[in-house]
């Protein structure tokens, strides 16, 4: 009998789940009363590899406005012609990294997450069909890689570190993969799929 690679992780995207944010480890933080949130979509899009499903990151242009220079997921703000958030996610996927969306196979939603620049980020979940040829996009994409799935949602590989953010100390998860340093709202949503996929053995 063939085990599906990607069985818990089906599982995991049914469970439920909270909005997590990018304060979740700084409980003191005060936020605005009646703040108002851009929505915006990220896809976590798998492709199949020899040794398992792997994720595609990028790293961001360090000449972007917003989280220059970090690893992220393929994704953007919601367009006025996006019907959600994820027509807006497989729409910057397209555009970032060449990924026809005619090529990706949704398999489902994690819990969205505000971030400290103010938006509300719907993680998208899908499986990559066939082979494609990553295309970055140079104005906002710099690098395009990989990453084992099992490495992204095995528990003891996050850990939790801090800097000085406008004035006040800032707790963040990081998931470090070779060269590449993956923090903050990446890393916090990547745990809460590995956290998921846990509870679900």
């Amino acid at each position: 009998m063939t085990i599906d690679p990607l069985d818990r992780l089906r599982r995991a995207l049914v469970a439920p789940g909270e909005i997590s944010t990018d304060y979740d480890l700084n409980p003191d933080t005060v936020l605005p009363p009646g703040r108002k949130l851009r929505p915006a979509g990220v896809l976590l899009a798998l492709v199949e590899s020899d040794t398992g499903p792997r994720v595609i990151l990028t790293k961001r242009s360090s000449r972007l406005k917003h989280h220059p220079g970090q690893i992220a997921f393929p994704g953007g703000k919601q367009d006025d012609g996006d019907a959600d958030a994820t027509a807006a996610a497989l729409r910057e996927a397209e555009e970032e990294i060449g990924l026809p969306r005619s090529q990706v196979e949704l398999l489902g939603h994690l819990p969205a997450h505000e971030t400290v620049t103010g938006f509300l980020m719907s993680p998208v979940v899908g499986r990559v069909r066939d082979g494609f040829d990553p295309v970055a996009e140079p104005g906002e994409v710099e690098e395009i890689f990989t990453v084992p799935l099992a490495h992204l949602t095995d528990l003891s590989r996050f850990s939790v570190q801090f800097r000085r953010w406008r004035g006040t100390r800032r707790h963040y998860y990081t998931v470090p993969f070779g060269p590449y340093y993956i923090w903050g709202a990446t890393a916090r949503v990547l745990y809460g799929l590995a956290d998921r996929m846990a509870s679900c053995d």
